[in-house]
């Protein structure tokens, strides 16, 4: 046994899971016990459901609406070869964004757990699966993303100031760490103040496109319709093209599941979780394809593909004395992107502690805030990692693949259940042709890009893999000096950030 302090600490078996003995010296060390006093188990604390409806929604909104709408939308030109066929990919992958959507609403409400798809996963297929998901995330998905996002933030925000060339190297990444740390404070302070920003900030970024829109309408109202005349020429039809023509476009789209990731603080999960989905999918892609026929209607294919950020030159051309809103739209948008982010994706690696997948400090609450402060620190410290890593834009590359296989495997898992667990107690039960069509069409965009882009398939299967070893020494069969400190660090989060265990009772 480890001690520290005056509590002795048992090490937990398998792994880095926690027992009884460790909750109440958590207990003990957290000093007190009014914060957990409405628990029957007298052991542990929980997270309040302080999320509602419209809070559901913003979090979806906020978080697919990033920077990708205003800087990069030409991936999918480039890659359907014309404006038609570019229309029609982003229409589609709304639809199969809404698609997927669905099952997840399906696997939300059976599975009330926290965590999206890594608790989906582990029910289906059991806890490798679900910890190779983990993994993933852990090395690529989340810190990577965030990175991006704050990085982006800070090059529009100081773009103004240097409005001849690109801003220095320094004050770029040392302005996105400052507001990394900020927006980890505010999610470790208080959950509406994180609602708050994120409904103002959606607020604001939906206002940015509404301006793209109604300007792209004035000029097609105009008589500009020039560019739209022939709308299918150069198309390019074949397989591989349109699959990474998808990539793309659900790229785009990714952060639908995000609200999965907080089905425990969501109020009445049965009915909110449907409903946010049902509201904010059509939204977004209803949002998509107006902006995107906005830049068509006055930027050239050319203009557009060569563009490095297509939001600012289009404002440059409509906006006129106006246009340096643009860069601050944009800040804007990503700063709103990044705290729905963070406030989503810390619980993935809360509930991977709290299932013994990660140490298990990192699956404390603050008995103050309520908020899982050890989980946030170690996504900032990720985060702000990657940020110092000049080619972490490179990281994003093998992204997409690794993304769309493992959401295929949380749908896969909606027919396993079927199948599993026949009887269980399923709120929403979509129509079987729901989950294969998005299956087929996952499928089909998972196989073609094994042929048009085979090497970042290759390192994003070689990190999944990876995980396999880290697995079985840290979970199957870990070494006892692992247990040992494991519990030592738990009990110094303890007393460093007056935090106790989890002890969330699922309906």
């Amino acid at each position: 046994m480890a001690k520290v302090g005056d509590v002795e600490i048992r090490p937990p078996q398998p792994g880095f899971r926690r027992e009884s003995d460790d909750a109440k010296a958590a207990a003990s060390i957290a000093g007190g016990t009014s914060a957990a006093d409405g628990d029957e188990s007298g052991g542990g604390i929980k997270m309040k459901k302080e999320l509602g409806l419209m809070d559901g929604v913003a979090i979806i909104v906020g978080v697919i609406v990033g920077a990708g709408i205003f800087v990069s939308p030409k991936g999918v030109l480039l890659y359907s070869g014309s404006i038609g066929q570019a229309i029609i990919v982003w229409i589609l992958s709304g639809v199969l964004s809404m698609v997927g959507a669905l099952c997840y609403a399906e696997l939300g409400t059976m599975i009330p757990k926290s965590g999206g798809d890594y608790a989906y996963i582990g029910e289906a297929f059991g806890p490798l699966p679900a910890f190779l998901y983990l993994w993933v995330a852990l090395l690529i998905l989340v810190p990577a993303g965030n990175a991006i996002t704050a990085i982006t933030f800070a090059q529009y925000l100081l773009q103004p100031l240097w409005p001849t060339c690109e801003p220095p190297y320094e004050s770029v990444r040392l302005l996105a760490a400052v507001i990394t740390c900020l927006l980890t404070a505010i999610n470790c302070r208080n959950v509406k103040w994180v609602t708050r920003v994120t409904e103002t900030f959606t607020g604001m970024k939906v206002l940015a496109l509404l301006v793209i829109t109604g300007a792209g309408a004035w000029h097609l109202m105009s008589g500009h319709t020039e560019l739209l005349e022939h709308p299918f020429a150069n198309s390019k039809l074949q397989p591989g093209f349109i699959a990474v023509a998808f990539y793309n476009g659900l790229f785009s789209y990714s952060g639908w599941n995000y609200l999965n990731f907080v089905t425990e603080e969501l109020k009445d999960p049965y009915r909110n979780l449907p409903r946010a989905i049902c509201i904010s999918m059509p939204v977004v892609t209803i949002i998509y394809v107006v902006t995107n026929i906005a830049y068509f209607a006055v930027l050239p294919p050319d203009e557009m593909l060569s563009s490095q950020a297509v939001a600012v030159t289009f404002a440059e051309k409509m906006l006129s004395f106006m246009a340096w809103t643009m860069p601050l739209f944009v800040a804007c948008s990503t700063f709103g992107s990044l705290n729905g982010a963070i406030f989503a994706s810390s619980r993935l690696f809360f509930v991977g502690a709290r299932n013994g997948h990660l140490p298990a400090a990192l699956s404390l609450i603050n008995i103050n805030c309520l908020t899982p402060i050890p989980s946030l620190l170690f996504l900032c410290a990720l985060t702000l990692l990657l940020l110092f890593i000049r080619d972490v834009f490179a990281i994003i590359n093998y992204v997409s693949y690794v993304e769309i296989l493992f959401i295929f495997i949380s749908v896969a898992g909606l027919l396993r259940l079927r199948q599993k667990a026949p009887d269980a107690h399923r709120p929403i039960k979509v129509s079987l042709v729901v989950p294969i069509v998005f299956l087929l069409t996952a499928g089909f965009l998972v196989i073609f890009s094994v042929f048009e882009s085979p090497m970042e398939v290759g390192i994003g299967t070689l990190v999944i893999l990876l995980g396999i070893p880290v697995y079985y020494v840290t979970i199957g069969k870990p070494w006892s000096w692992l247990t040992h400190k494991s519990q030592v660090f738990n009990a110094f989060c303890c007393k460093l950030f007056l935090c106790m265990p989890n002890s969330e009772k699922l309906e």
